[in-house]
Formats: C-alpha cells, structure tokens, sequence
C-alpha cells in the first residue's frame, strides 16, 4: 500500500513536470510523462488509463512506447521551440559565456536526438489510433 501510494505520487509529479515541461523545453517533456506511465501502470489501471488515452499526451505516449517514434511535425514544433527558448535565454538573459556556451551544447545534444528518433506517422492525421476505421 505505501509503494503503491509512493508510486502514484511520483506518477502525478511526473505529469506536473511533463506539462511545466511543454514550455520549459530545458525540461524534458516525455521522460516524465514515460516515468509517469511506468508508475501509474504499477500502482494504478485508472491513471495509467487517463494518462494513456489522455487527448493530448496519448497518442504520443503510445507511438513511443511501441517503438514508433515521433511525429515529423512535432519534432519540427520541440526543435523550434527548444532553440527559440534558448536562444533567448543564451542572448538576453546569461551574462557568461562558458554558460552560453554550455546551454548552446544541451540545446544542440537535445535536438541531435530528438531528430534521430524514429519517425511516426502523425496521430492527428492517422485515424487509426482514435478507433475510426473509416467504414
């Protein structure tokens, strides 16, 4: 009882962090939501359901974890938006170089292998994944 509560509050403060992660891209969005999933899968159906089939992290979740990768136009989407934030950040706001230097490094590794995932088929353009088998 006290690893399955342990569990499903690590499982929500990895939903936390996942979100706050979507517009802080120095925070890694779906490691957390994955985290998420591997404690809410252990410790509770009904969380891990939501989670799983939850409108926004669902269907990413899924093609993730079945090995399918990332949508093209998402991995366009994270890319942009991790260099626009770091961008801004190394121009206006770090005063030191090495710093810059350092955050320019983490933003390039974060975009090397966001872009060597495997490629998905977009679930917003594949009805597949929402049950609608065109019939």
């Amino acid at each position: 009882m006290v690893v399955r509560s342990f569990l499903v509050v690590v499982g929500c403060l990895s939903v936390a962090l996942g979100v706050i992660g979507i517009f802080l891209p120095i925070l890694p969005t779906t490691p957390f939501l994955l985290l998420a999933a591997a404690c809410f899968a252990r410790s509770s159906q009904r969380f891990y359901t939501w989670l799983m089939t939850n409108r926004w992290f669902g269907p990413y979740l899924r093609y993730y974890t079945d090995g399918l990768g990332i949508p093209l136009r998402i991995k366009y989407r994270v890319i942009g938006l991790l260099w626009l934030t770091m961008g801004t950040s190394i121009i206006f706001f770090v005063p030191f170089l090495w710093l810059k230097l350092s955050m320019a490094v983490i933003a390039a590794g974060a975009s090397f292998y966001i872009w060597r995932q495997p490629t998905a088929p977009d679930p917003q353009l594949d009805d597949s994944i929402h049950g609608d088998d065109g019939a």
